[in-house]
């Protein structure tokens, strides 16, 4: 199998060909790429806070927030940015180095709420973190306000393929999607974006996203890989459990694809066991999330990943 190169030309069939390499194979390829690119020592930590909660009008099938299901959560105003300015230090006290601010809106609208975004994009950001949002579509202006705030990165993830993307949202076309990453990436805000496994897609829409994110040009710089958490109330409630080895498998071939992209082993990681997330940093994942919740589902206890870290000889990330 080719070492990857820094390439934005991948073809579906080249994706699919790295993604069913033996798993053995791929994960020492992938560890090989990581290394020519990263300290394999080090994993950035992310601490990823709501800073409006519930209520979305979009209907995401994963997703608690959607005002489409009842799945217990309460619906929560915008959080004021002392609040949100004392998580950050907290945060930034533990170790972590980029602070991720989410609400859950379908598309930013001008006004009030948005003006406080930036503000606490400013105030975030003059601690020294790497300051992310991820506030749902954007237009070319809005983005230009948010680079000018300080925005380091915007998270919008594709989810999955584009053929299986109707199945699991449909008040959002996928060109929708990647019209808002153009717009982030014009105003000179880095890009983060990667998807989700686990929503009954098949090995082949893995593949579709993957090849989706290699042939973005520039590649995103940060491509967080997600494991469906079950809630109840969401239509994928029952899905089938994925086997964590998928999500091996996954992180690899994004690593083999994207070789300067951080790999973000993201939301799921409470139905790994320490031995999966082992493998998951093996194929070239270099960053989690830390923290009690990513945004409103269960995250592992921070001991738990002190533990885990300091037994693998991992560690956090520096501030520059």
């Amino acid at each position: 199998m080719p070492r990857a190169a820094l390439r934005h030309d991948w073809t579906r069939e080249e994706v699919r060909t790295v993604y069913n390499t033996r798993l053995v194979d791929i994960l020492f390829e992938a560890q090989t790429v990581h290394r020519e690119s990263f300290d394999p020592a080090e994993v950035q930590l992310c601490q990823l806070l709501s800073i409006k909660t519930g209520g979305c009008p979009e209907d995401c099938a994963y997703c608690p927030q959607s005002a489409h299901y009842e799945t217990g959560v309460e619906r929560q105003a915008m959080l004021s940015i002392d609040h949100v300015l004392a998580s950050a230090r907290t945060a930034r006290a533990q170790g972590v180095t980029r602070f991720c601010m989410g609400a859950a809106w379908r598309q930013v609208n001008d006004g009030p709420e948005f003006d406080s975004v930036l503000e606490m994009v400013r105030a975030v950001s003059s601690l020294g973190l790497e300051v992310c949002c991820t506030l749902g579509m954007l237009n070319a202006s809005q983005a230009q306000r948010l680079a000018d705030a300080g925005l380091h990165a915007y998270n919008h993830n594709l989810d999955t393929s584009a053929e299986f993307y109707g199945q699991i949202i449909t008040t959002r076309k996928y060109q929708e999607r990647l019209q808002t990453l153009e717009h982030v990436r014009k105003a000179g805000i880095t890009v983060c974006c990667g998807g989700i496994i686990g929503m009954g897609e098949s090995d082949e829409d893995r593949i579709g996203l993957l090849h989706q994110l290699a042939t973005l040009a520039p590649h995103p710089e940060s491509v967080p890989i997600n494991m469906l958490v079950r809630v109840a109330g969401t239509p994928l409630a029952d899905a089938e459990p994925v086997d964590p080895l998928v999500l091996v498998r996954t992180i690899a071939t994004a690593r083999m694809l994207m070789p300067l992209s951080r790999v973000r082993l993201s939301a799921g990681r409470r139905s790994l066991s320490r031995e999966a997330a082992t493998l998951c940093f093996m194929a070239g994942a270099n960053s989690i999330f830390v923290g009690d919740k990513l945004l409103t589902t269960p995250n592992p206890s921070r001991d738990e990943d002190e533990v885990l870290l300091q037994d693998l000889d991992l560690r956090p990330m520096c501030h520059d």
